[in-house]
Order: C-alpha cells, then sequence, then structure tokens
C-alpha cells in the first residue's frame, strides 16, 4: 500500500535517522527513515498490518533522549533490492505531533545534558575497509562542512581502515560516535564493538553498524552492543544530517 499523496503534502518528510524501540513487549530495533509532523516511515522486518496500533520510542545515541509517541500503521513498503521495508505510521495524538515537532526543530528532551559542548563539537569516527564508499563518504562530508562555515557546534569526521586501526584512534582521541562496516580485515566490527563494550573509557561512545548482512547479523551486532544497525546500501547524508540537525548545526 502507499502513502497517501495528501498527507505527504501537508506534512513535508524530512530524511531522519533515529533509532525506534518497542516499549512494550517487541524485543527488536529498527530505525525511521524520515519524519514529519504527522508520522514517520520506519524501516522493519517486523510483521506490521494496515491498522495496527503502536507505542515507539525515538532516540538517537548520545543526542536525543528516548521519545514516545503512538502511532496507527497507515501503509505497508514490502523490501526491494535497492530498499528495505518498512512501514507508515500515522500520528493523530496532538501532544505526539507536538513531540514530533520538537525533534523536528532538534528540541530534545533535555539539550543540555545530550549536546556536547560548544568548545569540544562533535567527532565522528568511520570505520570502513572499502575505498570507494570512503571516497563517497569523503565528498558527502566536504559538501556537508561546506553549508557548516557558521555552524553553532562543529562536526569533525575522521577515517579508520578496520577495526585495529580504529581502537588505536579511540584509545588516542576523544570520539562523540562511531560508525562501522560489521566485515572488515584485521579486526572486523563485531570484533570491534565487542572491544569497545569492555573498555571502560570507550564503553558509553554509541555505534552505528552499517552492513549488507541480514538478519542474523543485526541481532549478533545488537547483542554486542550496537546502538542503531543499517542496511546498506545507507544513505550516509541522512545520518550526518541527522546529527547536525539534533546539533542544531545551521
Amino acid at each position: 500500500m502507499s502513502p497517501d499523496p495528501a498527507d505527504q503534502r501537508q506534512h513535508p518528510r524530512i530524511p531522519t535517522v533515529l533509532r525506534v524501540d518497542y516499549p512494550h513487549g517487541r524485543p527488536l530495533r529498527d530505525v525511521t527513515e524520515n519524519l514529519s509532523a504527522g508520522g514517520f516511515f520506519v524501516q522493519t522486518e517486523q510483521l506490521f498490518v494496515v491498522g495496527d496500533e503502536l507505542r515507539l520510542a525515538l532516540s538517537f545515541p548520545g543526542l536525543l533522549d528516548p521519545v514516545e509517541v503512538g502511532g496507527t500503521v497507515a501503509w505497508v513498503r514490502l523490501a526491494a533490492p535497492d530498499q528495505p521495508g518498512g512501514v507508515g505510521i500515522r500520528v493523530e495524538s496532538e501532544q505526539d505531533r507536538r513531540r514530533l515537532g520538537d525533534i523536528l526543530s532538534a528540541a530534545g528532551p533535555d539539550d543540555s545534558a545530550t549536546n556536547p559542548s560548544e568548545q569540544d563539537g562533535y567527532r565522528v569516527l568511520i570505520v570502513e575497509d572499502n575505498p570507494h564508499i570512503i571516497e563517497m563518504y569523503s565528498y558527502v562530508l566536504k559538501k556537508l562542512a561546506s553549508n557548516d562555515l557558521h555552524g553553532k557546534v562543529p562536526l569533525e569526521v575522521h577515517f579508520a581502515p578496520d577495526g585495529h586501526h580504529a581502537l588505536l584512534r579511540l584509545r588516542e582521541d576523544r570520539f562523540s560516535l562511531v560508525m562501522l562496516d560489521l566485515y572488515m580485515p584485521v579486526m572486523d566490527g563485531f570484533a570491534l564493538v565487542e572491544r569497545i563494550r569492555e573498555e571502560e573509557a570507550l564503553k558509553s561512545i554509541p555505534v552505528i553498524a552499517i552492513s549488507a548482512g541480514g538478519k542474523e547479523a543485526q541481532d549478533r551486532a545488537m547483542q554486542l552492543g550496537v546502538d542503531i544497525y543499517l542496511r546498506k546500501p545507507v544513505r550516509f547524508v541522512e545520518v550526518l544530517e541527522t546529527v547536525k540537525q539534533l546539533l542544531r548545526i545551521q
């Protein structure tokens, strides 16, 4: 079933990657693909049907504390080779719509507690061994940086080719977020996440996993402590745009 075009015009959708938890019983964790004042799309392999009523907690590790909203499954998108499946959630409650509006305006529940200081800024470490993907990420980052000359909070992005080099960087410097591939040489992403969660100085760093793996890889990554799991091909620019939005970088 397709989304309602009228609803899309009334509430423009903004590409936004947020973690989706199910506070009342479902153990799996999903992510949003977009957000609007009237609802959002959730990438998921879980089986939902139109009319299902859900309570969901939206968050972003280190930047946005969980915001719980209720909604109804309005449409379902089947998985395809170029895009994951999922469901469109329509939010009717005025209170919950205000909560979505707060997220869209980058007003989290407690900005002073979650946002990094202006002095330190925000540092992202991307762990990836594919030079073509690194080149793409670098291009995106340069374009983002060119639009952020007057940004309130500086956003720095660094690279490591595998888990071993990433661990050395993490021990030497301060990072606010790690984005990693799960399948790499030397030390793969699974081992890196395990090491991060074992070390006292690193265990609180938010981790986003990016992988072409299926449900088994997702389950293993989540068990090891990954905060958000994204399936390739990932819209990397949306992740960075979400970080910028939550940091109020204009």
